[in-house]
């Protein structure tokens, strides 16, 4: 009798002898309990040494064909052109998504035999999402996703792919391919565009997970101030993305894509660390550090389950900021973090704007001096004034990650 796992052809070979013995056995004898026993032995030394394998997509297409009469120009409703479908049943071509649904429907084809997993099914159709939309060009340049053959008749595996890295269809909500992201955004935007710069950041994210949890309530006034006054330094930048961090907040560096016209977002991710994106498509340190402290006001006011994603256009400030509260809240908070109004309103150098006393007020709240330069030039309305302090050119450089866009900086 083989009562233990069998691991040898002799012993499969006595197990089969022994059950054909038994093959007669009543149920509730001991004989019957063997039989059980060793028909389940069997069964998973087979599955181990013998699998079935699945039919092959194309074998499969092809002996349905031959069932049904079908010629390769009945295909082609399911499968595109007369050479495509040559091409796929020549193995030229890889079947699509689109293709395999059309076969299933047609020649009555599994979808674990086109998929070729065991107890796959295909993912659902999603009418409101166009595949093809996506800038599959220019991320396939940025290696977001494989510069595979025929990429836009592939748009949906590849992006669904993509999308499977931030965390699955999940990660952003469907009414956000229709306009449905809250925050400031140019009416020019390629919202397909916008949600690949997304969903890589929350990717890029998900790949790099923070030792800390984020506490609700960490970022108050007097953080965005600690985080202001890291200006001062040469590598503020830096040293602001390891304190964040280290708070439980990404801070992720990438260049935008064509028509996204975008400066940074904060997003709430799904295991509620909050990320904050990044474009600096302007090399300014003024603003830089606007764009940070103001997206980190969102984090503190705005993020939340019901509206996981703010995203800023900051040249929209003038015209958008009555329109959208959150928004002016934003602004107010980043502003006041920077350069309180106490301080401000009293300062010589709101009113005789020189060299001298924009050094002399930076020096005073310990913070860059082209941050209040900035602020005096967004007042007057004159970006001519204090030519000197601008600040370009000197955060890039710090990130490798943007340093060279792989398309041309649009704004």
């Amino acid at each position: 009798m083989v009562n233990r796992l069998i691991k040898t052809e002799e012993d499969y070979n006595a197990a089969l002898d022994r059950i054909e013995q038994l093959m007669d056995a009543k149920p509730g004898t001991e004989e019957m309990d063997e039989l059980e026993l060793l028909t389940a032995l069997v069964e998973m030394y087979e599955d181990k040494h013998y699998p079935i394998h699945r039919p092959d997509p194309v074998e499969a297409i092809k002996f349905r064909m031959e069932q049904l009469g079908l010629s390769q120009k009945d295909m082609v409703p399911s499968i595109g052109s007369k050479s495509r479908v040559s091409e796929v049943l020549n193995r030229k071509r890889p079947l699509t998504l689109a293709m395999m649904r059309a076969l299933r429907k047609k020649l009555g084809i599994s979808a674990e035999v086109l998929l070729q997993e065991p107890g796959e099914n295909f993912p659902d159709t999603l009418p409101q999402v166009d595949w093809s939309r996506f800038p599959l060009k220019e991320m396939a340049k940025r290696s977001w996703i494989p510069n595979v053959v025929d990429l836009k008749e592939r748009a949906e595996e590849v992006i669904r792919d993509f999308i499977e890295k931030a965390g699955g269809m999940d990660a952003v909500p469907l009414p956000a391919f229709r306009r449905g992201i809250n925050g400031r955004f140019n009416e020019k935007t390629d919202f397909y565009a916008l949600n690949a710069w997304c969903l890589r950041v929350i990717a890029l994210a998900k790949q790099n997970p923070l030792k800390t949890r984020y506490n609700k309530g960490t970022v108050d006034l007097n953080f965005l101030r600690e985080i202001g006054k890291l200006s001062y330094l040469e590598t503020g930048p830096l040293l602001a993305k390891e304190y964040l961090e280290k708070n439980g907040i990404h801070l992720i560096f990438q260049s935008h894509l064509p028509k996204t016209y975008l400066d940074g977002a904060a997003m709430l991710l799904p295991d509620g660390n909050p990320a904050i994106g990044m474009t600096l498509r302007y090399d300014r340190v003024d603003n830089f550090w606007f764009c940070l402290l103001h997206e980190l006001a969102h984090v503190s006011r705005h993020l939340s389950p019901s509206q996981s994603f703010i995203i800023d256009d900051l040249d929209l400030d003038k015209q958008r900021e009555q329109e959208d509260l959150i928004e002016k809240e934003a602004n107010e908070m980043a502003t006041e973090a920077l350069l309180p109004e106490k301080v401000w309103k009293n300062h010589p150098a709101r009113k005789n704007p020189t060299a001298s006393k924009v050094v002399e007020l930076a020096e005073k709240l310990r913070i860059h001096p082209v941050i209040v330069a900035g602020r005096i030039r967004f007042e007057k309305n004159n970006y001519k004034l204090l030519a000197k302090y601008t600040g370009r050119g000197q955060v890039r450089r710090l990130f490798v990650e943007v340093q060279e866009s792989p398309t041309k900086r649009m704004v």
